[in-house]
């Protein structure tokens, strides 16, 4: 019996079933929401979003409760030592390819809680992030911006 060669053209359902795969991440994105201790005011925005005003659904944006089945993992407040280590374990939880972002000045840089003992600083100190969203609280204008740009980049 003669052995196959391998083709060095792709491979047609492949190469579709990735283009699919693509477009469905792209439109329908689920965050996982991460508080690490801050305020909650960006928190309180961030549940804006959902309400009819807003209507971040008609992206195909869903807010997911479990780590397994997020695309996003939406950061706020400093990370704290306490935190540090489950930020990580939700991190590594979520299926790749996952994306971090970092929403308010907490989130970004530590902000006013910054120089505290018990303060690592913003969520680029523990996991890489692909996006920032800076305010103090965000609007909600701003983090539907930013999500609309990270989709973008998901290209």
């Amino acid at each position: 019996m003669k052995p196959r060669m391998l083709s060095s053209t792709p491979n047609p359902l492949a190469t579709l079933t990735h283009r699919i795969v693509q477009w469905a991440r792209r439109k329908s994105p689920w965050i996982l929401h991460f508080n690490s201790g801050g305020c909650n005011g960006c928190d309180i925005e961030l549940l804006d979003l959902l309400t009819p005003r807003y209507d971040v659904e008609r992206l195909g944006i869903l807010k997911e409760a479990s780590p397994r089945h997020a695309d996003i993992l939406l950061c706020t407040g400093p990370v704290t030592r306490q935190s540090r280590d489950r930020l990580l374990r939700i991190y590594e939880q979520m299926p790749a390819p996952k994306w971090v972002v970092s929403m308010g000045s907490c989130s970004c840089s530590g902000g006013v809680f910054q120089g505290g003992h018990n303060i690592l600083g913003g969520v680029d100190q523990v996991l890489p992030v692909d996006m920032y969203i800076f305010g103090c609280p965000c609007r909600p204008e701003a983090i539907i911006d930013g999500l609309v740009r990270l989709l973008e980049q998901i290209k």
